[in-house]
């Protein structure tokens, strides 16, 4: 295995981008180690490391097994195009859960009409974060547009949602379906009317009469986590 396979293999399903922050290395830099345009020096080399528990040996001379303990079985490099070396069937065994993103949008503003439910990709997450945050089985990945949460939740940023987490927590932020357009958004009850609230003050609140739009209300889920990512 090259040094580009290698680096390809410990980032697995991790963004480029993702990977090089934790690395402590400029996103573009990452992507000349993957094409083998280059390679590290040792104290960059040291650094991944360290961070991702293997061992030196592996990482800059191709030598023993990828981490202290292991077999030293050869493990498959990760093509760039096709992470198709973790699957949903060998993923518990390493002790992960790829949850599906869709295609569809959550709207922090004025509503999105984006809810396509096609799935895009697959994503791992630590199975145990996930058993302390809800029904792993039950979580999907979407993505934000809009600046009506905002600080708490960017334009682009992607959530995690349970849909098993359906009832409602007053100032719990949830993904909701109002007619045919999709929210992000804390929820609060009030007699007879559910109140859709933005962080963002320029946007007011969106109350819903219980009483006669009860059908055009879904509660899609709980959102449990997000993340976003920062552009060099």
């Amino acid at each position: 295995m090259s040094f580009s396979e290698r680096i390809r293999t410990l980032r697995g399903t991790m963004t480029q981008a993702d990977f090089a922050s934790r690395a402590g290395i400029n996103v573009n830099t990452l992507r000349n180690y993957e094409r083998g345009d280059s390679i590290p020096n040792l104290e960059v080399a040291a650094s991944i490391c360290r961070y991702f528990k293997v061992s030196t040996d592996w990482l800059i001379l191709g030598e023993g097994p990828m981490r202290h303990g292991d077999t030293g079985e050869t493990i498959s490099p990760v093509p760039v195009e096709d992470p198709a070396w973790m699957s949903p069937e060998t993923a518990p065994a390493m002790g992960y859960t790829l949850i599906p993103k869709v295609k569809a949008r959550l709207c922090a503003g004025t509503g999105s009409l984006e809810t396509s439910g096609d799935v895009v990709g697959l994503y791992a997450f630590k199975t145990d974060f996930l058993k302390r945050k809800g029904r792993a089985n039950k979580m999907v990945l979407m993505d934000v547009t809009g600046d009506s949460m905002e600080p708490d939740v960017w334009s682009g940023d992607t959530v995690l949602i349970d849909e098993s987490q359906r009832e409602i927590i007053p100032g719990g932020l949830f993904a909701i379906g109002l007619e045919s357009e999709v929210f992000v958004k804390y929820l609060d009850r009030i007699p007879g009317k559910l109140v859709l609230r933005s962080k963002n003050p320029e946007y007011p609140p969106i109350e819903v009469d219980m009483n006669g739009h009860v059908e055009t209300v879904r509660i899609i889920g709980r959102v449990v986590w997000s993340c976003r990512e920062y552009v060099r």
